[in-house]
C-alpha cells in the first residue's frame, strides 16, 4: 500500500459551549491572572508615586465659615415683607454667592489685612508647569525691560496680585438646600487661613450694612428732590382751579354750585305744583259734571261732592231736603198728593233743591278757580326752570374744565404724600445698622492639612495602577497574536497539533563541561538555539536522548507516532523539519528527535539542508570537508561525508563550509539531491531533513516533492499567528504535507495561565509524576 491516507491538516476547532457567552468569566479570570504581574508593578509604581508625592507636596490648611441669609434680622426695623418665592430665594442666594467671589470684596479684605505685603499670598507653592512659565517669563523679561514702575504703582500690583490669589484661594457654595453659604479658604497658613476667612465674613456683612445705608441714602436724595418739585406742583394746580372758579362765576356752597342748587329746589316745586294742579282739575272736573247734569240730579249728586268738601251749609240743605222728603212722604201716604200740606211740603222741598243747586254751581266755581291759578303756576315754574337751564349750560361746561382742574390737583396732593411717607420711612431705615445675614459658624485655626489627603491620595494611586495595569494587560492581550495553545494551532491553522516542547535553562551539570569546551564562543552564537540556553549545542541536540522521561522527549515521541501512523505503509520515510522564522529551534528540535529515532532502534539519517545557516554542521568538531552539497552536485559520494554518532548510531550528513551558494533552491530541487533521498530510503528507515525556515527563503518548498511529510516548528509566544498562516496557505501542496505542528520553547509555568478552565493545559502539574526534568528545567 503505497497510497497515501489523508494528512490531519484540517483538524476542526472544538469551541467549548461555555464559552460561547456574551461575557467570557474563564477566559477573564486567565487574562487576569497571567497579566497580575503586570497588574501589579503598576501598583506598586503608582502607589510609590503616590508616596512620593505626599513626602514632596506642600500642605494646604482650609478654615471654613457659614453665613445665614435671614431677612427676619429686620423685621423689627422694617415693615413686614411680601414671602420670596423659592425661585426670588435662589435668585437672593445665587447674587450672595457672587458678591462674596467678586473682586471687590477681594480687595477690601486685601486691604482690611494687609495682604499686600503677605508672602505667604504673593508667593505660593508652585506647581511645575508654573515654575516652567515663571522662568520662561524671567528669561524673556530680561531681553526687553520695561519702564521703571512707581513705588504708588508697585504697591497697587502687589494689592492686585495678592486679591487675584485669595480669590483663587477661595470656595464659596451653598449648604444643600438651605439659606446658608460655606465660605472656605485654603492656605500653606492655618492662621492666615483662618484670618482671611474671618476677615471675608466681616467684609460681606459690612458690605450688606453700607449698601444698604448707601442705597437708602440716595433714596432719600431722590425722593427729597421729587417732594420739592410735586409740592410746587400740587399748589399750582389748586391755584389754577380756584383761580378758575372764581373766573367763571362757579360759586359752590355745601360743594355745589349755586346754579345747581336752584334748579334743584325749583324742581321740587314743580313737582309739588304739578302735584296741585292735578288736584285742583280734578275736583272741578268732578262738580262740573255734576252741574252739567241740571237741578233735578244735583241734589242727588250732592252726596258724592259732600264729602270731598268742607262746606256745611250743603250738608244742612240736605238733612233739611231729606227731612222734608220724608214728611212729604208721610202727609201724601195718610191722606193725598193733593193735601195742603203735601202741596206745600213740596214747595218747600223744591225751595230746598234750588238751594243746593246754587250753592253747588258757587263751589264749581270755587274749584275752577284753583285749578287755574295752579295751572298758572306750574307754567310759572316750567318757565324759571328753562331760564335756569339755560344759563346753566355754559357753567356745566366751564365745569368740565374745573374739575380737571381739580382732578390734576388732587393727584398731585396725592402722590405728594405718598412720597413724603416713603422719604419718612427711608429716614427711618438709614438709623436702623441691622444686616440681613449672620454668621453661624465662625471660621477656627485648622489643625490638620486638608490637602493632600493621605488616605485618598493612596487610595487613588491604587487605584490608577490597577487602571493603568489593566489598559497595558489589555493592551498586550490586544496585541496577543502568539501560538500560545494548542487549540491556536487547530483553530488557525487547522493542523494537529504534536504538543508542547518546554524551554531549555541554564542549569549546569557537571558531566556536560568537558562537551561545552570542545565549542567555541562563535559557534555558540551562529547556532539556531534559544538566546538564553548557556549549554554546550551538543549537549542541546541530546536532550531527548539524555531525558528520556522528560516532556520534551514525550513530544517528540507523539511526534514519531503522528507520523507513523499518517504515513504508515511506508517502509521508510522523508520527513523535513520547518519552521517560519530562524531562531524558533527547528535545528534542535530536528537533531534531538533524529536522536529519539536513532535511540529507539530505528535506522535513522539527519540531513542538514539549511545551506544559508546550517547550524547542526556546525555543531560538529571537527569541521566536515564534505557533505550534502558536494554529494548532490556529483562531487563525492554521499556516503563520504556521514559522520556516525557512537551512542545512538544516528547518522548526520552536515554541509562543509563552501562559498559562492547564491541558488539554494534549485540545489535543494535538482535531480541530484532526488538521487540522494533516493539512496537514502534505501538505506535508512527515516531521513530527518533540516531545513530552511519558510518565511525568508523558498528552500523548504523547492525540496517539497522528496519529503513524504514536515515537522512545523513554532515558537510558543513569539511567532505570530499570522504569519504562519499565510505562509502555509500561500502554497496548498506545501501545507497538505504538514504532519503536525510543535511549539517550542513553551514556558511551562505561564501555560496554564492561557488557557480555560478544564484545559489540559490547567493539569500540567498533575503529570509532574511521570516526567523527570532534571536537569534540564525550565527557567526565565
Amino acid at each position: 500500500m503505497n497510497q497515501r491516507p489523508l494528512p490531519l491538516n484540517t483538524v476542526p476547532s472544538l469551541k467549548s459551549d461555555e464559552s460561547d457567552t456574551f461575557i467570557d468569566l474563564n477566559r477573564l479570570t486567565a487574562i487576569a491572572l497571567r497579566r497580575s504581574r503586570v497588574v501589579a508593578a503598576c501598583v506598586v509604581l503608582c502607589s510609590l508615586l503616590g508616596a512620593l508625592y505626599l513626602l514632596l507636596a506642600t500642605p494646604v490648611y482650609t478654615s471654613q465659615t457659614q453665613i445665614l441669609l435671614d431677612d427676619n434680622l429686620s423685621k423689627y426695623a422694617e415693615e413686614a415683607p411680601s414671602p420670596q418665592s423659592a425661585q426670588q430665594a435662589d435668585t437672593q442666594l445665587s447674587s450672595a454667592v457672587e458678591i462674596l467671589k467678586s473682586g471687590e470684596l477681594a480687595l477690601r479684605v486685601t486691604d482690611a489685612e494687609n495682604l499686600g505685603e503677605n508672602e505667604t499670598v504673593l508667593n505660593p507653592p508652585q506647581s511645575l508647569m508654573s515654575m516652567v512659565k515663571s522662568a520662561v517669563k524671567s528669561v524673556t523679561g530680561t531681553f526687553g525691560a520695561g519702564p521703571e514702575i512707581s513705588e504708588a504703582a508697585a504697591r497697587n500690583g502687589r494689592r492686585a496680585t495678592a486679591a487675584a490669589y485669595i480669590q483663587q484661594a477661595l470656595t464659596v457654595e451653598r449648604v444643600a438646600r438651605s439659606s446658608v453659604v460655606a465660605l472656605s479658604y485654603k492656605s500653606t497658613d492655618p492662621k492666615l487661613a483662618a484670618t482671611v476667612t474671618r476677615a471675608y465674613a466681616n467684609a460681606y456683612l459690612t458690605d450688606q450694612l453700607n449698601a444698604n445705608f448707601d442705597a437708602t441714602e440716595r433714596a432719600s436724595v431722590w425722593l427729597q428732590e421729587r417732594l420739592t418739585d410735586l409740592r410746587q406742583r400740587a399748589q399750582a394746580a389748586s391755584l389754577d382751579a380756584e383761580k378758575f372758579k372764581a373766573e367763571n362765576g362757579l360759586t359752590s356752597t355745601r360743594g355745589e354750585l349755586m346754579s345747581e342748587q336752584q334748579l334743584s329746589d325749583l324742581n321740587s316745586q314743580l313737582i309739588v305744583a304739578q302735584a296741585d294742579s292735578a288736584s285742583a282739575s280734578a275736583r272741578y272736573n268732578q262738580f262740573k259734571s255734576i252741574i252739567d247734569q241740571g237741578a233735578e240730579n244735583a241734589v242727588n249728586n250732592a252726596t258724592i261732592s259732600s264729602n270731598q268738601t268742607d262746606n256745611s251749609v250743603i250738608q244742612d240743605l240736605r238733612t233739611r231736603y231729606l227731612a222734608v222728603s220724608k214728611r212729604e212722604q208721610a202727609v201724601t201716604q195718610n191722606f193725598s198728593a193733593d193735601h195742603p200740606q203735601a202741596v206745600s211740603l213740596r214747595a218747600e222741598k223744591t225751595e230746598l233743591a234750588g238751594q243746593i243747586f246754587r250753592e253747588l254751581q258757587q263751589i264749581t266755581s270755587s274749584y275752577r278757580n284753583e285749578f287755574e291759578v295752579a295751572k298758572s303756576r306750574e307754567a310759572s315754574l316750567r318757565k324759571s326752570i328753562e331760564r335756569v337751564v339755560g344759563n346753566n349750560s355754559q357753567a356745566n361746561r366751564s365745569l368740565v374744565q374745573l374739575r380737571e382742574l381739580e382732578q390734576r390737583a388732587t393727584a398731585l396732593k396725592t402722590l405728594y404724600e405718598s412720597y413724603l411717607g416713603r422719604y419718612e420711612e427711608a429716614a427711618q431705615q438709614r438709623s436702623f445698622p441691622i444686616a440681613k445675614a449672620r454668621i453661624i459658624s465662625d471660621a477656627g485655626v485648622p489643625t490638620s492639612p486638608s490637602s493632600p489627603k493621605r488616605t485618598m491620595v493612596l487610595a487613588l494611586s491604587i487605584v490608577l495602577g490597577i487602571m493603568l495595569g489593566a489598559v497595558i494587560a489589555g493592551l498586550q492581550e490586544f496585541r496577543e497574536r502568539f501560538f500560545r495553545l494548542e487549540e491556536d494551532v487547530r483553530s488557525i491553522l487547522g493542523h494537529k497539533s504534536l504538543g508542547y516542547l518546554p524551554l531549555i535553562g541554564k542549569k549546569t551539570v557537571s558531566m556536560w563541561s568537558k562537551t561545552r569546551e570542545r565549542l567555541s564562543k562563535p559557534e555558540l552564537d551562529r547556532a539556531d538555539t534559544p538566546a538564553d540556553a548557556d549549554m554546550p549545542l551538543t549537549r542541546m541536540t541530546r536532550i531527548a536522548v539524555e531525558a528520556p522521561r522528560s516532556a520534551f522527549a514525550e513530544t517528540l515521541r507523539n511526534a514519531k507516532l503522528a507520523s507513523d501512523v499518517i504515513l504508515q505503509g511506508r517502509p521508510d520515510r522523508v520527513i523535513g523539519v520547518v519552521s517560519a522564522l530562524p531562531g524558533e529551534g527547528k535545528s534542535t528540535i530536528a537533531a534531538n528527535f533524529a536522536g529519539l529515532l536513532a535511540a529507539s532502534g530505528k535506522r535513522t539519517l539527519l540531513i542538514d539542508a539549511d545551506i544559508r545557516n546550517p547550524a547542526i554542521s556546525r555543531m560538529i568538531s571537527p569541521a566536515p570537508k564534505t557533505g550534502l552539497v558536494e554529494a548532490v552536485l556529483g562531487e563525492e559520494e554521499w556516503t563520504a561525508g556521514l559522520r556516525v554518532d557512537p551512542q545512538t548510531r544516528l547518522a548526520i550528513l552536515p554541509i562543509a563550509p563552501r562559498e559562492h551558494l547564491y541558488h539554494t533552491n534549485e540545489l535543494l530541487a535538482s535531480p541530484g539531491m532526488e538521487a540522494l533521498i533516493a539512496n537514502a530510503r534505501k538505506s535508512f528507515d527515516y531521513v530527518i531533513v533540516d531545513l530552511a525556515p519558510l518565511a525568508p527563503v523558498i528552500d523548504a518548498k523547492a525540496f517539497s516533492p522528496f519529503a513524504d511529510g514536515f515537522l512545523m516548528v513554532i515558537e510558543w509566544g513569539r511567532t505570530p499567528a499570522r504569519l504562519v498562516r499565510d505562509v502555509l496557505h500561500s502554497d496548498p501542496q506545501f501545507n497538505a504535507k504538514i504532519l503536525g505542528v510543535m511549539l517550542n520553547k513553551t514556558d511551562m509555568d505561564e501555560l496554564g495561565k492561557y488557557s480555560d478552565f478544564g484545559a489540559a493545559e490547567k493539569y500540567r502539574k498533575n503529570y509532574e509524576s511521570y516526567y523527570i526534568e532534571q536537569p534540564f528545567k525550565a527557567t526565565r
